[in-house]
């Protein structure tokens, strides 16, 4: 009875474990990755095979996971300086230079007296002009043909546009002048930035949680189709977080970059003023994601690994209260 107990919690331990293991093997495609058995007391050991076909085996100290780490930062570190200088570039740019320099009363007065010139009443009497113009001119519309009356609110439509682009471009450009008086590491042009790089942020983390939703669901009926665990399927709708994260904040860096580029033209800056600020904004930006995907993993990879800790403690639990249980000898009759 007590081998059976103790054979019983092994095996539920390491069915746990071998679903964790084979569950990443499967979703990154590891052709070569064997699992050995784990025992209460020792260390762990995984047999894998080199490349030549021979096997090796790899043990793993659980408590050197932090040298681990720590070694693999530095050897990172050696070979990629350009990544890493920019990272820690990044870094002093979000500590330091976060806000911006503060406007002064005389550039402050200054740029409310050139915004204030802009007409806003007439871009609004403007767009209202155009778009009750082209209301007119859709409902005229044929599928395929435009009539006497068609041709004439379409006549209507393009003047409205041309007003319409004529007023915008002066507002943006007695704005872009107030902007230049304030100056591009100014409050206000940061400001402008951060707001940018706020909102390519929010949309790429939407991005994630949506098409996560979408993961998460058809995995369920894949899952339910091959009758598989819940924790293989946990598993996998985490892997596939992940990955959707990754991909919805590579892609909102990049949409801040390419949009990053037009603010900059905005403040009317000199060339060097322009690259220094580009470079400095992409920096920052680029340190902020990363560090926010490696938490996101970091989390990840804490809870997984309170899993397995939390099914290594039960099973030596329960294995020890095997052990301590009585064995009662029933009489044998013969």
């Amino acid at each position: 009875a007590v081998r059976n107990n103790t054979s019983s919690s092994c095996f539920q331990f390491n069915s746990c474990r071998d679903t964790l293991l084979n569950t990443i093997a499967t979703f990154f495609h590891h052709r070569h990755f064997v699992c050995c058995c784990i025992k209460p007391g020792f260390h762990t050991n995984y047999k894998n095979m080199d490349r030549r076909g021979q096997q090796g085996q790899v043990v793993l100290n659980t408590s050197d996971v932090g040298s681990l780490v720590v070694s693999g930062v530095k050897s990172f570190a050696k070979k990629h300086k350009i990544i890493t200088g920019s990272y820690l570039f990044g870094i002093i740019v979000l500590l330091i230079g976060g806000t911006g320099t503060k406007l002064t009363l005389d550039k402050q007065r200054a740029y409310n007296d050139i915004m204030n010139t802009i007409d806003v009443d007439a871009e609004y009497h403007a767009s209202n002009r155009y778009a009750q113009a082209n209301a007119n001119y859709r409902a005229t519309k044929g599928w395929f043909t435009c009539d006497s009356s068609c041709q004439r609110n379409k006549r209507k439509m393009e003047d409205a546009k041309l007003d319409l682009d004529a007023i915008l471009k002066e507002g943006y450009g007695r704005m872009s002048d107030a902007k230049s008086v304030a100056g591009l590491f100014s409050e206000v042009g940061v400001g402008e930035a951060k707001d940018s790089f706020w909102a390519s942020f929010a949309s790429g983390k939407r991005f994630a949680k949506r098409q996560s939703m979408w993961d998460a669901m058809f995995m369920g009926m894949r899952s339910m189709g091959r009758d598989e665990s819940l924790i293989e399927y946990v598993l996998k709708v985490l892997l596939q977080v992940l990955i959707n994260f990754s991909l919805g904040l590579i892609m909102a860096l990049f949409v801040f970059i390419f949009g990053l580029w037009s603010i900059i033209k905005s403040y009317q800056p000199d060339p060097l003023t322009a690259m220094a600020f580009f470079l400095s904004a992409v920096c920052a930006a680029f340190a902020f994601v990363t560090t926010y995907l490696l938490l996101f993993y970091g989390a990840a990879a804490g809870g997984l690994y309170g899993v397995a800790k939390l099914a290594e403690s039960n099973a030596r639990i329960e294995g020890a209260q095997g052990q301590r249980r009585p064995v009662r000898n029933r009489p044998h009759y013969q």
